[in-house]
């Protein structure tokens, strides 16, 4: 199932929009000039994980300290609340040293941002959920890990959270005081290295991995790259538009996001080129399907079925076809709805043209398509309540068998 051609690799990318693809045996080759520290080591982010945190998480999982965290973490939700009382005093510690922007950080930038995403909730809820969810399944290591960690029986709840680290980067005010990304990406490097200690323990993930440690910096800018970098490339192509402050603000909230996650700042990308020419060699060269991936993807789609509004599940493969790929549908199993094909490649543009005021013809399905997307953001965010949050809790297993 995993064996992938090279004229497969160049068509998928070119119908993901990221082009120019690299060979998937090609040793790293990104120069460290295109950060956002302009230098560095030169050092395969294969092989780099998060030094600072790793140790860290390990020690308070074998001493069964996570139990308690997790309930003193409950209450800590806003970036401007003070850290949790009743931590061990080595994560308070750490906690003190990595919750809070880089030096680097520019907030008219990360404002500008939050506004574009705003304005662009609409595209990115659909391209999140649809594209880069959908995408993570044909993303081998990330389907391979998110199935046999303990998110992955509960899918769920799973999507939830991930959700809500995309939601809570879209947030106005995300990286001020009232906002919430800063704690949700804190919250999320400690979960990765949780995950790095445990999923070595999981005979089901070591049977198939090809890493020993799971989450390497590597894995983190493919999953910058699914996201960040596959909407850029996609609101591109549908001819949203994007003027450049707004292209520059969006990659540097997605630049100060991957840094929170513990990424040094030597593979973190300065410019949207340097973005995807990294996303060329670490992306789409290893998109492929796997067991876990098709069962991953089957799993979403069953939970978007749930809001309906009369929307038909073949309405969510041809979508799903259209952002990715003919190609990604036929490695998902998603069976073809030839009338919801057409009808998702003539209502989706007709939707962005009336929304961008390019047409004064409001289309007879925009307000199926409209309540569908916020239905689909709802779902997500905290199992479809309306809740503050969505919390995020530190493992202390992997994926129950049996």
């Amino acid at each position: 199932m995993e064996n992938l051609s090279r004229r497969g690799v160049l068509s998928l990318g070119a119908a993901l929009g990221l082009v120019g693809v690299a060979d998937g045996a090609r040793a790293w080759a990104w120069p460290a000039s295109g950060s956002v520290a302009s230098t560095g080591t030169g050092a395969d982010p294969e092989y780099v994980w998060d030094d600072a945190t790793d140790p860290l998480m390990a020690a308070l999982i074998k001493n069964g300290s996570v139990p308690s965290i997790n309930t003193a973490m409950q209450g800590w939700v806003n970036n401007g609340d003070p850290l949790p009382s009743g931590l061990p005093a080595a994560l308070t510690d750490h906690l003190r040293q990595v919750n809070q922007l880089p030096s680097w950080a520019d907030r008219t930038k990360l404002a500008r941002a939050a506004d574009f995403n705003r304005r662009r909730d609409t595209y990115l809820f659909m391209l999140y959920g649809l594209g880069s969810g959908i995408m993570s399944t044909v993303i081998p290591r990330e389907a391979r890990s998110v199935y046999w960690s303990a998110g992955g029986a509960d899918m769920q709840d799973r999507a939830a959270k991930t959700f809500t680290f995309g939601y809570d980067l879209s947030q106005l005010g995300a990286f001020e005081p009232k906002g919430q990304f800063v704690v949700t990406a804190n919250k999320t490097r400690l979960v990765h290295a949780a995950v790095r200690h445990l999923l070595p323990q999981s005979p089901h993930w070591t049977s198939g991995a090809d890493q020993d440690i799971p989450i390497s910096a590597a894995d983190i800018l493919v999953t910058f790259h699914s996201l960040g970098t596959y909407v850029h490339s996609k609101l591109t192509e549908w001819r949203i538009p994007f003027p450049a402050e707004d292209q520059e603000a969006f990659l540097h909230s997605w630049q100060v996001a991957v840094h929170l996650l513990g990424v040094p700042d030597e593979y973190i990308p300065k410019t949207w080129a340097a973005a995807h020419a990294q996303s060329e060699q670490v992306l789409t060269p290893i998109l492929t399907p796997t067991t876990e991936g098709v069962e991953l993807a089957e799993d979403l789609l069953g939970l978007t079925a749930q809001i309906d509004l009369g929307v038909t599940r073949g309405f969510l493969n041809e979508f799903v076809r259209y952002v990715l790929s003919d190609e990604v549908g036929d490695w998902l199993g998603l069976r073809r709805d030839h009338a919801a094909a057409a009808l998702v490649r003539t209502a989706w543009p007709a939707y962005i043209k009336f929304r961008e005021g390019l047409s004064p013809v409001m289309p007879g399905t925009f307000y199926l398509v409209d309540q569908f997307i916020r239905a689909l953001a709802m779902l997500f965010l905290n199992k479809g309540s309306s809740g503050t949050t969505t919390p995020i809790t530190i493992p202390t297993g992997n994926r129950p068998t049996g």
